[in-house]
């Protein structure tokens, strides 16, 4: 399933939030850009073999990672959903504590992926678990709200569906929690792949916090 548009209105500009999509596109073509893509994502990606806890210079490479991308497929994506979530919860928070909000999420994702790869020298990269976060607070704060989305049919045929939030949203996150066990069976250090487990950590994370706005 593929989310086209959500019926949820919002009250303000999501401001932050298309700063942060503005910022990752430009990143990203800052990437493009460099003489050797790669070479530039394991330069400023998140490895976490040479991630130590106590050294405060490790922790920028979380930020560096949660605004780089490894390609164009998985950079539309993700700002597609931020764009689609993220207004929604940036309304409910307010601006400044929506990008704290946002890299938080980025934070507690790529620590619970750590978890499962730390001999790791694989970068990891992406907006994927904070976004997980954003969708995680969304769940809880609009999952009344009717997600319009793209569901494959019979003989391949694509369908517009309109779905409840907390539908679209929990498939989604079962599908994470199913294919991160199954990784756990697959998984090679040296191979790199979908950072499950950060999308299941930054998922967790923005439910927990929007239990907690909703509580307020």
């Amino acid at each position: 399933m593929f989310p086209i548009r959500d019926s949820q209105p919002t009250r303000r500009f999501p401001l932050v939030n298309y700063l942060i999509i503005i910022v990752t596109v430009f990143v990203f073509l800052i990437q493009i850009s460099a003489p050797d893509f790669e070479q530039f994502i394991y330069q400023y990606g998140f490895i976490p073999s040479r991630f130590i806890f106590s050294d405060l210079d490790s922790y920028r490479y979380i930020i560096y990672s949660l605004f780089l991308h490894g390609g164009w497929f998985h950079l539309l994506s993700n700002i597609w959903f931020l764009h689609i979530f993220g207004d929604n919860v940036e309304d409910r928070t307010g601006h400044l504590s929506y990008l704290g909000f946002y890299l938080a999420a980025g934070f507690a994702a790529t620590f619970l992926q750590l978890l499962f790869s730390l001999d790791s020298s694989i970068p990891m990269v992406g907006a994927s678990g904070a976004i997980s976060g954003v969708a995680g607070a969304y769940f809880v704060l609009f999952k009344r709200a009717k997600i319009e989305a793209l569901v494959p049919g019979f003989f391949g045929f694509i369908h517009f569906v309109k779905l409840p939030a907390w539908f679209f949203l929990g498939y989604w996150f079962i599908i994470q929690v199913f294919s991160g066990l199954g990784s756990l069976v697959t998984f090679d250090i040296n191979q790199g792949g979908v950072a499950w487990f950060a999308h299941i950590g930054g998922f967790v994370f923005g439910y927990l916090v929007g239990k907690q706005l909703r509580a307020s």
